[in-house]
C-alpha cells in the first residue's frame, strides 16, 4: 500500500498500436469518426452525471433481484455500478464489525499505514469467511454473474455463471479525519494487457473496428480467457471477476471514505481503449474539441499505463491525460449504506477512493467480488482453497505466515451452507 513508483511505457509498446492498426481494416479513419462521436458523446453525459452527482449510482433492494424491469437492469448494465440494500441483517453485519475489531487488536496484524493501520492485508478472518459463504451475498453475486452473456448465443462450455465462487480479499476500517491517496482513479482487472493480449484485445473489437456503440461489455465469450495478468505482478487478479464489490459493516456515505466511480462502462471503455491512438496537437488551446486531437500510433505511450519495474500498472486515468472524461466532476460518491448492504461496480468501471473521511465514525468494508464458474476461476479457487486451510495469502497476494494460529481465524465451520461450501471448493454432496 505504499506510493508506487510509476515509469513510462516502455518503447516496444509501439508495436502493440502498429500490431491493431494492422489487424483492424481502415483502423485509421474508423476510429478516428469514432473518436469525434465519442467525444461528442462523453459532453453530454459527463455534464449529466455531474449535475446528478450521487444520485446518478443505482441503488436497489436485495428483495428486488430477479424482479426489476428490463428498464431498471439496462440502467444498471449501462452504468456498470449499484447498491444494494439489505443483503444481509443490519446486527449480522454489525458483529462482523465487532469480530474485526477484536482480531486486529489481539493478533500482530499486517495492515497500513504502519502506524495507524485500517487497511488490513488480511483474508481469513471469521468475519470474511462467513460473509463470503452467506447465503444472500452468494445470492447476490449470481445475480450479478447473471448479467452476463454470450452475445453469439455460442454455448460455452463448463461455465455456470449460477454457480458463485468466492474470492477472498481484504478490508479496511477507515478512521475519519485521515487523508487517503492510496486509491486515485484506476481500473483493475488487466493494465496493457486490454491492448497486448489477443484475446483480452477482443473484448474491445467494437470499439477498435470504429462500431464503439455496439461494444458490449457484458460478453462473456472472450472475457473468460483473457490474460489480466501477463506478468506475474503480487496482487494482479489472475481470476475472472464480473463485478468487483463490497459489503458494509458499517454505515457509510459521501464524504466519509467511500467509493467513488465513472457511472457509465460503455463510455469509459470506449474512451480509455481508443485514447492511446490519439494526441492533443501542439499548440492546442481547447482540449476538449475534437479538432485539437489527431491520430498518431507512433508514440509509445499508452496513456494512464505505467511501468513498475517488473510489470505495468494502470488504468490510472487522470483529468491531464483522460481530459474528456472530466474526472474532477464526474467521478461520484455512491450514495449512503449501512450494515449489511453492498456496492458493486463492473470488473472496466473506474473507481476510486474518496480522500477525505469527514465523517464521525470508522467507514468499514470487506472486498467481496463476484465470481462465475469457470475452468480458470474454479482452478484457482482450488489453490485458494490450500491456502485457506493452511491459513496463508491467497495465491494472488503477497506471500506472508499467515493466520494460522490467531485467536479468531476463520474455519471450515464458518461456512454454514453448502453453497458456501461449493463457492470455496468444497465437495458436497447435495446443494
Amino acid at each position: 500500500m505504499s506510493r508506487l513508483e510509476l515509469g513510462p511505457c516502455p518503447p516496444r509498446f509501439v508495436e502493440i498500436k502498429k500490431e491493431i492498426a494492422a489487424t483492424y481494416p481502415d483502423f485509421q479513419e474508423r476510429v478516428t469518426k469514432a473518436w469525434n462521436e465519442l467525444l461528442t458523446e462523453l459532453e453530454t453525459v459527463t455534464a449529466d452525471i455531474a449535475s446528478q452527482g450521487t444520485q446518478y449510482v443505482p441503488e436497489v433492494q436485495f428483495s428486488e433481484l430477479g424482479k426489476l424491469s428490463k428498464e431498471r437492469m439496462e440502467e444498471i448494465r449501462q452504468k456498470g455500478s449499484v447498491v444494494i440494500k439489505n443483503v444481509v441483517d443490519d446486527a449480522e453485519a454489525v458483529s462482523w464489525r465487532r469480530w474485526l475489531q477484536e482480531y486486529v487488536k489481539t493478533n500482530p496484524v499486517n495492515g497500513w499505514p504502519a502506524d495507524d493501520k485500517q487497511f488490513f492485508e488480511l483474508y481469513w478472518t471469521k468475519s470474511q469467511v462467513s460473509a463470503r459463504s452467506h447465503a444472500n451475498v452468494l445470492a447476490t453475486t449470481s445475480f450479478l454473474n447473471n448479467m452476463y452473456h454470450v452475445r453469439s448465443g455460442d454455448t460455452i462450455e463448463n461455465v455456470d455463471l449460477s454457480t458463485p465462487l468466492t474470492y477472498a480479499d481484504r478490508f479496511r476500517m477507515r478512521h475519519p479525519g485521515v487523508q487517503w491517496d492510496a486509491h486515485p482513479p484506476h481500473v483493475d482487472g488487466g493494465g496493457i494487457e486490454r491492448w497486448e493480449d489477443p484475446t483480452f484485445r477482443k473484448c474491445f473489437a467494437d470499439i477498435l473496428s470504429g462500431n464503439w456503440r455496439q461494444h458490449d461489455p457484458y460478453d462473456l465469450e472472450n472475457r473468460i480467457n483473457a490474460r489480466s495478468s501477463m506478468y506475474g505482478r503480487v496482487g494482479q487478479a489472475t481470476i475472472f471477476r464480473t463485478f468487483q464489490g463490497w459489503l458494509a459493516v458499517s454505515g457509510t456515505g459521501p464524504d466519509q471514505g467511500t467509493l467513488q466511480v465513472f457511472p457509465d462502462v460503455h463510455l469509459s471503455n470506449a474512451y480509455t481503449i481508443l485514447r492511446p491512438f490519439f494526441v492533443l496537437k501542439e499548440g492546442a488551446e481547447d482540449v476538449y474539441d475534437a479538432k485539437s486531437w489527431v491520430y498518431d500510433i507512433t508514440s509509445y505511450d499508452f496513456p494512464g499505463i505505467y511501468s513498475t519495474g517488473t510489470g505495468f500498472r494502470g488504468p490510472f486515468p487522470n483529468p491531464k491525460t483522460h481530459p474528456h472524461l472530466k474526472l474532477d466532476e464526474t467521478m461520484v460518491s455512491v450514495p449512503k449504506v449501512d450494515p449489511g448492504d453492498m456496492v458493486f461496480w463492473h470488473c472496466d468501471v473506474v473507481h476510486s477512493v474518496e480522500k477525505k473521511h469527514v465523517g464521525n465514525d470508522d467507514s468499514a468494508v470487506l472486498y467481496i467480488p463476484a465470481v462465475p464458474f469457470t475452468p480458470q476461476n474454479a482452478a484457482y479457487v482450488a489453490r485458494q482453497r490450500e491456502s485457506f486451510l493452511k491459513g496463508v495469502p491467497p495465491p494472488d497476494f503477497p506471500p506472508a505466515n499467515g493466520e494460522a494460529e490467531y485467536a479468531g481465524v476463520g474455519r471450515v465451520d464458518d461456512i454454514k451452507n453448502p453453497v458456501g461450501l461449493r463457492a470455496m471448493g468444497f465437495p458436497i454432496e447435495v446443494v
